[in-house]
């Protein structure tokens, strides 16, 4: 039962003094939550109050099923993006239509989510490379801080790539609200200041770090709080300042998905690509957090806790939620030890929903789109594109691809791109495998590739190391290379293929071996195999190769050389 309920685990070495560490993780992470749900729902394009609703019972529902002690799930910015963008293609005309459409995005995504963890497909992440993730992150933070400055300047904007919103915000740049633009700017600056410069500050005159550090992140907290007081009292709406408005105070509601078979055919593909992005942002933190701590994650189990938290936000007037990486940071640094903190912070926000709600109607939404701004500002980073640069041109097209195609398209576009890019990029690299010739390095048992070391080979032994498993894509490419080097080279006798590197051969590339075994008996040259691993060995036995096999399996490479070299006329250094 722990393997699905990993509560089982921790719960019972459950310890007062855990409970305080875990209390006070919360109380700062409920702080920064609040602004931040509220925000992210913005971005949306959802009432507020979701994305209070989605940061409670999602909380709780991670607490129980997932295996981090220290991630946070909840709204994020750019699952937000990708929601907003995902319905917005619906067409919906209604507000009611529009949160449906949300909430069965959410049960959508629970239900993939928690089907591939049933069925222990957390490996597919892995097809997603980190230089292709890190683009399309870098790019929706682009577009959601582009999306955003709409609500600075007061003005209507449309769009879910970057020329559409830049061609909208121009033609309505007259319309610019400088009241607006004047408080969303103040605040942009405030909380940049916060940032960067309070806990130094605060340091500076004396305070401890810890509470210099707890300040600092009460920021957004304190300019929401000050934004909207100034908004009561100096009669802002009537300027044109747009604000929130009524936020229904209570716990959130109990919702059910629409079962509409069409609307779950159109949101479908969108629900699998939050579904993967979600995953892999959040399994990267939960790994790069427990690492510190020297604890594991299971990440099939990662995707039931994440499953159920967006089962558990669509029970409850959400939209899909993940791990936030800025939130369970803050998480880790306030010294949280189990997910029971999690549990804690969703007490928090429900107290938040039912008590606070009535003073947030004056809060402007240019402080939530300020807010927004500086938090994705930390997603924004183009050093991938100097890094790939330098270590891999392959890489760095990917990266650029991923980034351009979504600025110009759109996140669904980008994150499309974004795996197809990954899987081509795997497939480019390993269809052209490494193969080196190599020869036995002087007084040792040794092999290595006679284009970089001084070694001996003889000219009737051709000794090929693969540095790659043979498979579809690449099996012809070493039927061409085998063939390449040893036309015209008379003294040819033997073919070793050193397999050392060669964890699986498929049936494709079992054929290619068995037309380079026939095309090399054929120019009375041998072929034979050293250093076949046990489960390759297997897998060969299985078949009529080795019977058909010209010449021999050596167990490595400096039996195979002793073997036939003695055959052959006298080595030479190469």
């Amino acid at each position: 039962m722990s393997r699905y309920f990993p509560i089982l685990t921790w719960a019972r070495f459950y310890t007062p003094q855990t409970f305080s560490a875990d209390l006070m993780a919360a109380v700062i992470v409920t702080i920064m939550l609040i602004p931040q749900s509220l925000a992210y729902a913005l971005l949306a394009g959802l009432p507020p109050e979701m994305g209070l609703y989605a940061s409670v019972l999602p909380l709780a529902a991670y607490a129980i099923f997932g295996t981090s002690r220290t991630l946070s799930v909840g709204p994020v910015a750019v699952v937000s993006l990708m929601t907003a963008a995902a319905i917005g293609n619906l067409g919906l005309e209604t507000k009611t239509d529009y949160i449906g459409a949300a909430i069965t995005l959410a049960f959508l995504s629970g239900m993939l989510l928690t089907l591939m963890g049933l069925f222990r497909l957390g490996f597919l992440a892995n097809f997603l490379s980190h230089p292709v993730i890190a683009g399309f992150i870098t790019a929706s933070g682009i577009l959601i801080a582009t999306s955003q400055l709409k609500h600075l300047l007061g003005v209507t904007a449309h769009g879910h790539s970057l020329p559409e919103l830049l061609t909208s915000l121009v033609s309505h740049l007259p319309e610019t609200n400088l009241v607006t633009l004047t408080l969303g700017s103040m605040t942009l600056v405030f909380l940049f200041w916060v940032r960067f410069a309070l806990r130094p500050t605060l340091t500076k005159f004396g305070l401890p770090s810890g509470l210099s550090d707890i300040l600092a992140k009460a920021g957004p907290v304190a300019a929401i709080g000050i934004s909207t007081v100034v908004v009561w009292a100096f009669g802002l709406p009537e300027k044109g300042v747009q604000i929130v408005g009524t936020i229904p105070a209570g716990l959130p509601p109990l919702t059910l998905p629409s079962f509409d078979p069409d609307l779950w055919s159109a949101l479908f593909t969108s629900a699998l690509l939050i579904s993967v992005i979600g995953f892999v942002e959040s399994v990267s933190v939960a790994q790069t957090l427990a690492a510190k701590k020297r604890q594991r994650i299971d990440p099939d189990q990662e995707l039931i806790g994440l499953g159920a938290s967006n089962i558990a936000a669509a029970a409850t007037g959400g939209y899909p939620v993940t791990g936030g990486f800025a939130r369970s940071v803050v998480n880790f640094d306030a010294g949280a030890e189990t997910p029971a903190a999690g549990a804690m912070t969703a007490i928090g926000i429900a107290l938040a929903a039912l008590f606070l709600t009535p003073i947030l109607f004056f809060l402007p939404k240019a402080a939530l789109a300020a807010t927004i701004i500086v938090a994705v500002t930390s997603l924004v980073d183009f050093s991938i594109l100097r890094k790939t640069w330098r270590y891999s041109r392959v890489d760095f097209t990917a990266v650029a691809a991923t980034i351009l195609l979504t600025l110009g398209f759109g996140v669904e576009a980008g994150v499309a791109a974004g795996v197809l890019l990954s899987i081509a990029l795997f497939l480019f690299k390993t269809s052209r495998p490494h193969v080196a010739e190599v020869g036995l390095v002087p007084g040792t048992q040794h092999f290595r590739n006679v284009l970089r070391h001084e070694v001996q080979t003889d000219p009737a032994i051709v000794t090929l190391r693969i540095d790659e498993s043979l498979y579809f894509a690449n099996a012809r490419y070493l039927e061409d290379h085998i063939n390449t080097r040893v036309i015209g080279d008379d003294p040819v006798r033997h073919v070793v293929l050193m397999c050392s590197a060669v964890n699986e051969i498929d049936m494709s590339a079992l054929e290619s071996l068995e037309e380079i075994n026939q095309r090399l008996s054929d120019m009375g040259i041998t072929l034979h195999l050293s250093e076949v691993k046990g489960p390759v060995m297997d897998r060969l036995k299985r078949s009529h190769f080795l019977d058909d096999l010209t010449g021999s399996v050596f167990l490595s490479q400096h039996d195979a050389w002793k073997t036939l070299s003695s055959e052959t006329s006298k080595p030479t250094a190469a």
